[in-house]
């Protein structure tokens, strides 16, 4: 799945200046590197939409998951894969870590069936909409902002953080207020972190990067946003999302 054709531009260099010139060429190339971040986020996305609904409609597929501690292998098994993306990434060949980024995104399909027996179809299709226009929204803003994000990038660590300890906490305490509060916060911590990421991966372009090089930095802000994407839309389904 492509958003858009990777397409080269010529400038006619002539009309400009020499610093102008090559502002333009880092203009093109950086809009051509943020399009292939963006086309294998929404790759991503859809394979993991097909992988959850193709698993939705086996229920001895959904039995073997969510009725044995196979869910927690899933579970355990994604955070993992991302850790190790993420920190290895760098000492990867770009299609190794691209299959890495499909593996992901199809394990996410399988655990993300979920949410096909606890809402329905036509509540999952509006918040998928809903998520996606705060998503691009936070995400313009992040490209487009000259103001510095990432002195915020501490306390939107830190808020991510009280978000996970919370969570645990309310595992044992079943507390419908604290999970109402946990949502809203972390609704609030991801949308955040959507203008921070996009800006951070606008960041690290280097018009001097090979193409492996550029591939990879693609690769990693692809999973960042996919990952940004993703918990907005579980936490906003659970404030808008109607149960069957």
């Amino acid at each position: 799945m492509a958003l858009g054709p990777d397409r080269r531009f010529t400038l006619r260099t002539d009309t400009f200046t020499p610093a102008q010139a090559r502002a333009a060429d880092i203009d093109v190339g950086l809009r051509a590197y943020m399009l292939r971040v963006y086309n294998y986020m929404a790759s991503g996305l859809a394979l993991t939409g097909l992988v959850a609904a193709g698993i939705a409609q086996s229920e001895a597929a959904m039995q073997m998951i969510f009725g044995t501690p196979l869910v927690w292998v899933l579970f355990i098994g994604q955070i993992g894969l991302v850790w190790f993306l993420s920190a290895r990434i760098h000492a990867m060949k770009a299609s190794t870590a691209q299959g890495l980024y499909w593996f992901y995104a199809a394990l996410m399909g399988v655990t993300m069936s979920a949410i096909f027996i606890k809402y329905t179809g036509a509540s999952i299709t509006r918040v998928f909409f809903i998520t996606s226009a705060t998503f691009a929204a936070m995400s313009l803003y992040g490209y487009t902002t000259k103001r510095d994000l990432s002195k915020f990038g501490a306390f939107l660590f830190m808020g991510l953080i009280g978000v996970v300890i919370a969570s645990v906490v309310n595992i044992f305490l079943a507390s419908s207020a604290l999970h109402f509060v946990i949502s809203a916060v972390g609704v609030l911590v991801f949308v955040g972190l959507t203008a921070y990421d996009t800006q951070a991966i606008k960041s690290i372009y280097l018009e001097s990067d090979d193409r492996e090089v550029h591939d990879r930095k693609a690769i990693l802000g692809a999973l960042q946003l996919y990952l940004d994407f993703i918990n907005i839309f579980i936490l906003l389904l659970q404030f808008f999302g109607d149960r069957r």
